[in-house]
C-alpha cells in the first residue's frame, strides 16, 4: 500500500483503454463458456479500476487546490476523454445485457448488477457525448466561482472561514459574518445564475435526445431510483411538512427564548446556547487522534479501517484559500483505499466530518475487500447516506473525548441539527423538481420560487431585510443543485433510517450495530428497498414512517432543550 502523498498520478493511455473495451466486447460476444465470459468481465474491470483511480487522484488534487493550473487542465481533459468513452461503454454493456450467460452472472452476483447496466443503456447515447463534456466544463467553472473569498474583519476568507463567526455569542459578529457571506453570493450570483441556466438547458436537451419528457425522468434513472418515483418523493416531502416542520418551528421559538431575543433571525439559527455552542477540544491532529482511539474502541472492523486511514494519510481536512468548498469521501480502488476531503473550521462540524465522512469511508473500506464486482461496492445515495448518518449517532458515547464538559450540549445540538435540516432538504428537492419542469425560468423567477418553497417548509426563516436572501438567493449556496442534480432528498430519506437505528441503539446497541454492519457489507448488491429489509429498516415512503422515525428524537429533544 502506498501513502496518499506518494500515490503517482499518470495520465491514462486512453487509446489502450479504448482498445481494451473493443477487445472485451468482442471476446464477450464469442465466449464459449460462462467461465471465459467471467474472465473477460474481470479483465476489463481491472482496466476500469486503474482509470477510476487516476481520475480520483486527479480530482482530489484539483479540489484541494483549484488554482493549480496542471490539475485544472488535467481534470478537464479526463472528463472529456471519459465522456468520449461512452459509445464503447455502451457497446460493451449491450454485449453484457444480451449475453447468453446473463443468468449465470445474475446467479453469482445478483440481479441488481443488470438493473444498473440496463439503466446505463437507457441513459447513454453517442449524441449526448458533446453535452456531457460541456456539462463537465460548466461544473468545473462553477466550482472555481463558488470558491470565492470575501473580507471579514480584516481577513480574507471563504465560507468556511466565516463559520466560526457565524456561531459567535456576539450577535453583531454573527450578523456581520452572515452579511459578508450573503454579500459574497450576491457578488458572484450573476455568474452562478448563468452557469445554472446553462446546466438546466443542457441537461434538458440531453434528456430530450435520449427520449425522456424531462430531465427529471432522466435524473431519476441516472440516480438508480428503481424503487420510487416523483410522486413518492412528493408524498415523502409532505410527511416532512406534516411531522417535522411544526416541531422545528417549536425548536426555533425555544431557541429565541434561550437566546433572549425579540425575534430569531437567520444569523441566529446557528447559535443554540447563549454561552456558545460546543466546540471541539484540540487542533486537527488532536481530533484525528481522538477519532482513531474512538474507532479502535467501537469495533474490530472500525479499528482496522481507521488505523489504515491514518497510516496512509488518507485525509485532506484543513480549509485554505483555493480549496473547494464542502466535504466528500471518494476512493482509490486500485489501492482499496477510501479518502476523506473536508474543510475544518474550528466548530463541531469538524467532528461531524470524522463521523459522517468516516461512515462513508468505512463502508467503502469493507466493500472494496469483500464485493468482487466494483459497480456493486457502493449503493444508491439513499443507502450510502445511512452509512454516514448512522455513524454520527453510533459515535455519541465517545463525544466526551472531543467536547469534555460540553458533551451533552454537543449531542443536543447534533440532534437538533439532524432534525431541523429536514425541511431544508425538502425545499432543495421541491425546488429542483420545479426548475426542471420549467427550464426557461429567469433567474428572478427561480429566486421567487425558492422563497415561496422556503416559506412553506421553513416559515420561521427571517432574513432581517437582507435583500439578496429576501428575494430568494439562499438556494445558490447548495452545491448539490449545480453539481449533483436531484441528489439531496437522499439525505432526508437516509436520516429517517439513521433515526431508526439510533432508536435501537438506545435499547440494544449490539443489535443495532449488527444491522448496520449488514447494511455496509451488502454494498449495492441489492435494490434500495431490499437493502432496507437487510437492516430491518422501515420504508420512508410508507405513510407514517416519518412520524414513527422522528418520534423518539422529538421526545428526547423535548427533555434536552
Amino acid at each position: 500500500m502506498t501513502d496518499f502523498r506518494e500515490m503517482p498520478y499518470e495520465r491514462p493511455d486512453m487509446q489502450k483503454i479504448r482498445d481494451a473495451y473493443e477487445k472485451a466486447t468482442e471476446d464477450l460476444k464469442h465466449a464459449p463458456s460462462y467461465a471465459e465470459a467471467r474472465t473477460v468481465f474481470f479483465d476489463l474491470q481491472n482496466v476500469q479500476i486503474q482509470l477510476s483511480t487516476m481520475m480520483s487522484l486527479c480530482s482530489v488534487r484539483n479540489t484541494t487546490d483549484l488554482t493549480d493550473p496542471y490539475y485544472d487542465a488535467e481534470i478537464r481533459w479526463l472528463r472529456k476523454e471519459s465522456a468520449e468513452l461512452l459509445p464503447l461503454r455502451k457497446r460493451y454493456n449491450e454485449a453484457l445485457s444480451h449475453h447468453v450467460f446473463r443468468k449465470d452472472f445474475e446467479r453469482e452476483f445478483g440481479a441488481q448488477m443488470f438493473r444498473m447496466i440496463d439503466a446505463d443503456l437507457r441513459t447513454s447515447d453517442d449524441a449526448i457525448v458533446p453535452d456531457l463534456i460541456r456539462e463537465g466544463e460548466i461544473c468545473q467553472s462553477y466550482q472555481k466561482d463558488s470558491a470565492a473569498v470575501t473580507e471579514f474583519r480584516g481577513k480574507t476568507c471563504n465560507f468556511y472561514g466565516l463559520l466560526k463567526a457565524m456561531e459567535s455569542t456576539d450577535r453583531e459578529e454573527r450578523k456581520e459574518a452572515y452579511h459578508a457571506w450573503a454579500g459574497l453570493y450576491a457578488q458572484i450570483a450573476p455568474r452562478l445564475d448563468e452557469e445554472y441556466d446553462s446546466l438546466v438547458h443542457l441537461r434538458t436537451e440531453m434528456a430530450h435526445k435520449l427520449g425522456f419528457g424531462s430531465f427529471t425522468n432522466l435524473a431519476y434513472l441516472n440516480r438508480r431510483r428503481f424503487d420510487y418515483n416523483q410522486n413518492d418523493a412528493a408524498a415523502f416531502r409532505a410527511q416532512i411538512l406534516e411531522s417535522v416542520t411544526p416541531f422545528v418551528a417549536q425548536i426555533r421559538e425555544k431557541q429565541r427564548v434561550h437566546l433572549g431575543l425579540d425575534r430569531l433571525c437567520y444569523y441566529d439559527e446557528a447559535l443554540l446556547y447563549p454561552d456558545g455552542n460546543a466546540e471541539p477540544i484540540g487542533d486537527m491532529e488532536t481530533l484525528v487522534g481522538k477519532a482513531q482511539q474512538m474507532y479502535r474502541e467501537m469495533s474490530p472492523e472500525t479499528a482496522e479501517f481507521f488505523d489504515f486511514m491514518v497510516r496512509y494519510h488518507l485525509f485532506d481536512l484543513e480549509t485554505r484559500p483555493g480549496k473547494r468548498l464542502g466535504g466528500y469521501m471518494t476512493s482509490f480502488p486500485a489501492y482499496q483505499a477510501p479518502f476523506i476531503f473536508s474543510n475544518f473550521n474550528g466548530t463541531s462540524a469538524d467532528v461531524d466530518v470524522l463521523t459522517h465522512e468516516a461512515g462513508h469511508a468505512f463502508q467503502g473500506y469493507l466493500a472494496m475487500r469483500s464485493i468482487p464486482v466494483r459497480m456493486l461496492n457502493g449503493s444508491t445515495s439513499e443507502i450510502n447516506e445511512i452509512h454516514s448518518m448512522s455513524m454520527e449517532h453510533f459515535a455519541y458515547p465517545w463525544m466526551q473525548s472531543f467536547f469534555g464538559e460540553n458533551t451533552e450540549k454537543y449531542i443536543t445540538s447534533h440532534l437538533i441539527g439532524a432534525i431541523s435540516v429536514l425541511p431544508y432538504m425538502a425545499c432543495v428537492d421541491e425546488f429542483q423538481h420545479e426548475m426542471y419542469a420549467a427550464p426557461d425560468l429567469t433567474a428572478a423567477q427561480r429566486r421567487t420560487i425558492w422563497r415561496h418553497i422556503e416559506q412553506k417548509y421553513m416559515p420561521w426563516r427571517d432574513y432581517d431585510g437582507e435583500t439578496f436572501l429576501e428575494e430568494g438567493g439562499f438556494w445558490m449556496q447548495k452545491q448539490h443543485i449545480f453539481l449533483y442534480p436531484f441528489y439531496y432528498i437522499d439525505y432526508a430519506l437516509a436520516q429517517m433510517c439513521a433515526f431508526q437505528l439510533y432508536g435501537r441503539m438506545k435499547e440494544d446497541r449490539l443489535a443495532a450495530w449488527k444491522d448496520y454492519l449488514s447494511l455496509c457489507r451488502a454494498g449495492g448488491t441489492l435494490s434500495y428497498f431490499e437493502l432496507l429489509d437487510t437492516a430491518h429498516l422501515l420504508n420512508p415512503f410508507h405513510k407514517g414512517t416519518v412520524e414513527q422515525s422522528v418520534g423518539h428524537v422529538i421526545s428526547e429533544l423535548q427533555s434536552r432543550y
